[in-house]
């Protein structure tokens, strides 16, 4: 038997090639990775710098119930005589939601057809506020929903609640429903709290729908400008109130501290009795009266107002209009002014 004796130095030599070659493939895949990767990066930047720019559709102001069960105030008679007579489950319910099926005094006999949708209000009452000097609004009229006919009768016809806003009652009127358009969303200036007084329409926000105080942004409001101001659907209204006016909460006092106020100094080293809250003194070497916040707002003009927010009207009535508040800067209240832009 031959042995081969293969020699140290050959099999270095075998080594040093050997990692040559496995170098040299690796190299050659990282290669063909990065180009790969580049070429990815490239068509993909390629096809978004291609594609077009984003283009925003129109966008409604108001939706859904801000728009159709926003609710109203109006003066004009209102029709009483359709109305929801009975529901098929009004054994065990007093309440009506949607899907839940209804009866209406409306029937072949009034030209009801099936597929005919009608709005459910629910007149509530006179409107009486202290935050209006027209005198007579009108009645509110809460928008409930809507049913759609599926079931003509010759006095009655069935139908099937579409959209509840809010639960439906035995009695609840029917009326055709009004088409509404909502005012088109549109890029506005940042809202100026500092705004001089535009001279337009100016009228007081009397009331809010489900009669909320502390008013923000999507509520829907109630003022007192309608048809006879000459407002219009459309119309943006700036949200004030007088300066120093509008606080949640009434302070037992006039002022911060009163200069009669003492016991501010030590009882040890009686250092000095001024208090760095009370007001100063007039005259030249403070020897007059004290300047009290009433005698500092003497002279200032009487416009001067603090800006709380912007809404757009919706709706428009006899004396009333609804609309929606679209920005706030702070808490809006019933009783605050409203103007026209």
């Amino acid at each position: 038997m031959r042995t081969t004796h293969v020699s140290k130095t050959t099999l270095e030599k075998e080594n040093i090639v050997n990692f040559q070659s496995l170098l040299k493939k690796a190299v050659t895949a990282f290669a063909l990775a990065t180009a790969s990767f580049s070429a990815a990066s490239y068509a993909q930047t390629t096809a978004k710098s291609s594609m077009p720019p984003f283009v925003r559709g129109n966008m409604n102001v108001a939706e859904r119930t801000n728009l159709y069960c926003a609710g109203f105030v109006q003066n004009a008679p209102m029709d009483t005589s359709r109305k929801i007579v009975g529901g098929v489950e009004e054994q065990e319910n007093f309440h009506y939601s949607q899907n839940n099926v209804l009866y209406v005094n409306l029937g072949s006999n009034k030209g009801v057809q099936v597929g005919d949708v009608m709005s459910v209000v629910r007149p509530r009452g006179q409107v009486k506020t202290r935050w209006t000097k027209k005198g007579d609004l009108g009645f509110y009229v809460q928008e409930v929903g809507a049913v759609e006919i599926i079931r003509v009768k010759p006095d009655v016809s069935v139908a099937r609640v579409k959209t509840s806003c809010d639960n439906i009652l035995l009695g609840d009127l029917v009326q055709p429903t009004e088409k509404r358009v909502s005012p088109v969303f549109s890029q506005r200036p940042a809202m100026d709290l500092f705004a001089d007084p535009s001279g337009k329409a100016t009228g007081r926000l009397f009331m809010a729908r489900d009669s909320v105080d502390l008013i923000g942004r999507d509520n829907v409001v109630y003022i007192d400008l309608g048809a006879e101001d000459n407002v219009k659907v459309g119309d943006y209204l700036t949200v004030f109130r007088p300066l120093g006016k509008g606080h949640l909460f009434v302070s037992g006092s006039d002022e911060s501290v009163t200069a009669s106020d003492d016991g501010f100094s030590s009882m040890k080293f009686q250092g000095g009795k001024f208090s760095n809250q009370a007001a100063r003194k007039s005259g030249e070497q403070a020897r007059g009266k004290v300047v009290t916040i009433d005698r500092a707002k003497e002279g200032r003009p009487d416009n001067l107002r603090k800006v709380v927010g912007e809404m757009v009207i919706l709706n428009v009535k006899e004396r009333t209009a609804t609309a929606v508040i679209t920005r706030n800067a702070q808490e809006i209240l019933p009783g605050d002014w409203v103007e026209v832009q």
